[in-house]
């Protein structure tokens, strides 16, 4: 069974760090471009970053940049989000997806996992 399932979510105060897993089951991670996404209630969901297959680059919502690093674990068959820096407004459910190439269509998604930044 193919599958994504992100964790590493929580709460944590403003200033904090978190740093999510995407981890594969059922595929493998480095054919795909992995991306993480995050919507924030009464809002679209927003591209935050992603590594390509194929050289590694990576890309970043640029609101993130300089706090959020991916990266990706073959071994493990995991990708992860760093979070340092934490402001409220990326209080959100994050999403990973897997696809081809960043900026493609995700052909598979995760359930999700909540990040809430408070004090």
């Amino acid at each position: 069974q193919v599958q994504l399932v992100e964790s590493g979510g929580g709460l944590v105060r403003p200033g904090g760090s978190l740093r999510l897993s995407c981890a594969a089951s059922g595929f493998t991670l480095d054919n795909y471009a992995i991306g993480w996404f995050r919507q924030a209630p009464g809002k679209e969901r927003e591209g935050v970053s992603c590594i390509s297959s194929s050289d590694g680059r990576t890309y970043y919502l640029d609101s993130v940049k300089g706090r959020f690093t991916i990266s990706r674990d073959n071994a493990k068959n995991t990708v992860y989000l760093q979070m340092n820096s934490l402001k409220p407004e990326d209080t959100a459910v994050y999403y990973c997806g897997a696809a081809p190439r960043c900026y493609d269509q995700q052909d598979y998604w995760g359930q999700g996992t909540q990040v809430t930044v408070s004090s």
